[in-house]
């Protein structure tokens, strides 16, 4: 059997995942959760990958860890992040192309150099990100850019997509439910006004079923959140069970009767519904953001226009057989079929660089600033090399990138 699985040649790959939580993550991280079935997918593909990632992490690539221990209480903050980053893009000759699932400041650095980059977007493109992208892709245009659904680009239709690629599930971590349906409903989340626990609960009632909440609650404002709006909620038939690791997930979709989704926001994609998926559970949601694409109306759920109407749908959810969710979980978000689209549009995006490479060398147009990508034993280019935090502040890498005389 070929390595690459009918694709071309082994490619050196760079991916980039943020460096908060450990790859895979043992409870919240739907970024690092699906960056570890991509760098253990590629890696079986016969690829050769190094992943960039939080200490702890466990893979079959080549790790490279920039922090002494996992800090997910810094989430956000610029200067650790930056390292990590550079860690990665002073390396860039190293590799055939850098994968990054990180925020845009990889995308802005990346006009230091040539190797190609393409970007993953986990996050909506609410109005301030959208306008930071702008920014980011002025700076950078080479830049390439993969989505998690259709729904994700509608403010930003015209961005570089080079793919649409969803998200993938465990399938051997997320299995079929070994038993009858349970008793109750369940929620699984972050503690906030667009996941909806509060309402959730709702629904529950007005169905008259008992339902469980298992949701991160680390932040103040969630804990704020929670305090407000869910804990008033909370007694005999709604009960808050804590951030359940992965291992508890499965086990608490495995009673469920359906996994409520009531989210008030463009969410990109909505891992929670294809692991609910793979474990045979029905998903009740909200038409809002990815769900459309993630949720077949009858097939594998329902999905309504006002989170009010899920109870009254509830007992249409007793029709849907376990066993046609996992199939279209196994169909459609199976990680082969993940890492299969990301071989594609990582070689896409080679195939661009090379022709663009083509274009300088014909005097048609420049390039990038750091010249050719450095072969096998070479160092990485001297400007990427010695391109740090000051010198970016100082401006000095955007003269780097001006056509010499």
């Amino acid at each position: 059997m070929d390595p690459l699985d009918g694709h071309a040649d082994a490619m050196r790959i760079a991916l980039l995942c943020p460096p908060w939580i450990p790859v895979p993550p043992a409870s919240y991280g739907g970024i690092e959760a699906v960056v570890a079935l991509l760098a253990d997918g590629l890696v079986d593909q016969g690829h050769d990958v190094t992943l960039f990632a939080a200490t702890g992490s466990a893979t079959r690539a080549n790790l490279v860890a920039t922090h002494d221990q996992p800090s997910p209480e810094r989430i956000g903050q610029m200067v650790p992040e930056l390292r990590h980053t550079l860690a990665c893009l002073q390396r860039a000759g190293e590799f055939d192309v850098i994968s990054d699932h990180t925020a845009p400041l990889a995308c802005a650095l990346s006009a230091a150099t040539t190797t190609p980059l393409v970007h993953t977007l986990h996050g909506e493109l609410d109005e301030e990100f959208a306008l930071a992208y702008d920014d980011v892709l002025a700076f950078a245009p080479q830049t390439a850019m993969i989505s998690l659904s259709h729904a994700q680009r509608t403010p930003r239709p015209a961005f570089p997509w080079i793919a649409n690629v969803p998200n993938a599930v465990d399938l051997q971590r997320y299995t079929p439910r070994p038993h009858a349906v349970g008793a109750h409903l369940l929620w699984i989340g972050r503690m906030c006004a667009e996941k909806g626990p509060d309402r959730a609960i709702d629904v529950a009632r007005d169905a008259g079923l008992p339902i469980l909440l298992a949701g991160k609650m680390r932040e103040p404002a969630e804990q704020a959140y929670f305090e407000r709006h869910v804990e008033p909620r909370l007694g005999s038939t709604a009960r808050y069970v804590g951030e359940a690791d992965r291992a508890t997930c499965v086990s608490l979709l495995h009673e469920a009767i359906a996994l409520v989704n009531p989210i008030e926001w463009a969410e990109p994609f909505g891992l929670v519904m294809i692991e609910a998926m793979a474990c045979g559970v029905p998903v009740l949601a909200t038409r809002r953001g990815a769900a459309p694409e993630v949720v077949e109306h009858g097939v594998t759920g329902y999905l309504v226009d006002d989170y009010r109407e899920m109870a009254r749908a509830l007992p249409l959810v007793a029709d849907i057989a376990p066993a046609t969710c996992r199939a279209e979980a196994q169909r459609r978000f199976s990680p082969k079929t993940m890492v299969d689209r990301y071989v594609r549009a990582f070689a896409t995006a080679i195939a661009r660089r090379g022709r663009e490479a083509a274009d300088e060398i014909a005097g048609a147009a420049p390039l990038g600033v750091l010249g050719p990508k450095a072969s096998d034993g070479e160092q990485s280019p001297p400007a990427l090399a010695k391109l740090t935090p000051a010198r970016l502040a100082s401006g000095e890498a955007k003269s780097m990138r001006e056509p010499r005389p």
